[in-house]
């Protein structure tokens, strides 16, 4: 679980002169909400860009397809990972926005996380921009695989996964796996292809029709809120310009500086959890 950081009386008073303002914003608006992996440390996913994080090369599309021994890496790290993801439960702060949701504040959630925890906690009107981590797709014919399913398949074919020794957990709850190339990878089961997580690796683009719904929320709404995310990736900094370009006001709540921060009516650095919470008490 992430834990709070130490907050200065200066800083404290900037957060609650900051949440007042964006309150005072948001009020009686429609709000579309863009989330990003600050959301989800309270819920025991690391945040791959927060400080003190090692900066690790994330593997591209284009060697996940070229190179089996780069399958084999990321499946077996991918494997082990989907453990920590699955378990995972939804906290305050995606509480908050599914009962802003049901209240009608709240018109939708586009996320940048794909560990689907907002539908869990109860939003319903949610596009993952990045895919979610919980299915599997074929490369070839485009069948589509349920990861819990795969995650049994992978179990009974690598049952060493678990020696002792056998794996070195990195910050970013990615693995180091010394014996990867005695990892058996899963093949399509329909026609043989090779199974990637249905989430967009570096090098590839975010699906049109996706983007598409994105945007719509965004355009549909009167505001924008985003929150735990530093806006690195591109798609994130573009549905910020759209909510910009419409004269919506942009509030962000994150831990640090985001790439967006010069256009946003209200800029709180703070926890989302903590924040959110008190945002939905006083906008409900």
């Amino acid at each position: 679980m992430a834990t709070s950081e130490p907050t200065s009386p200066a800083s404290a008073t900037a957060s609650a002169h900051a949440l007042d303002r964006a309150v005072e914003l948001l009020a009686g608006k429609r709000i579309a909400v863009l989330s990003g992996a600050g959301l989800s440390t309270d819920s025991g996913i690391p945040d791959y860009r927060g400080a003190g994080r090692v900066v690790r090369k994330p593997m591209t599309f284009q060697e996940f397809r070229a190179d089996p021994a780069k399958r084999q890496r990321y499946w077996a790290g991918s494997h082990l990972g989907w453990r920590t993801f699955a378990s995972a439960r939804p906290n305050a702060g995606h509480q908050a926005l599914a009962a802003l949701e049901r209240d009608g504040i709240v018109t939708g959630v586009v996320t940048q996380n794909v560990d689907g925890l907002h539908l869990r906690s109860g939003s319903r009107r949610v596009v993952e921009i990045h895919g979610s981590m919980d299915r599997a797709v074929c490369l070839t014919c485009g069948q589509v695989f349920s990861r819990a399913d795969l995650a049994t398949v992978l179990d009974r074919d690598n049952p060493w996964i678990d020696e002792p020794g056998s794996v070195q957990l990195q910050p970013d709850g990615d693995v180091e796996i010394t014996d990867v190339e005695r990892f058996r990878v899963p093949d399509c089961s329909v026609c043989g292809g090779v199974l990637k997580p249905d989430v967009v690796f570096f090098g590839e683009f975010v699906p049109a029709e996706k983007f598409r719904e994105a945007v719509s929320i965004v355009a549909e709404a009167d505001a924008l809120l985003v929150v735990g995310s530093s806006l690195t990736v591109n798609s994130g900094v573009r549905l910020v310009d759209h909510a910009a370009r419409r004269k919506h006001p942009v509030v962000i709540v994150n831990r640090g500086t985001t790439r967006s921060d010069p256009r946003a009516a209200v800029k709180i650095d703070a926890g989302t959890t903590e924040t959110l919470e008190a945002l939905a008490a006083r906008l409900r």
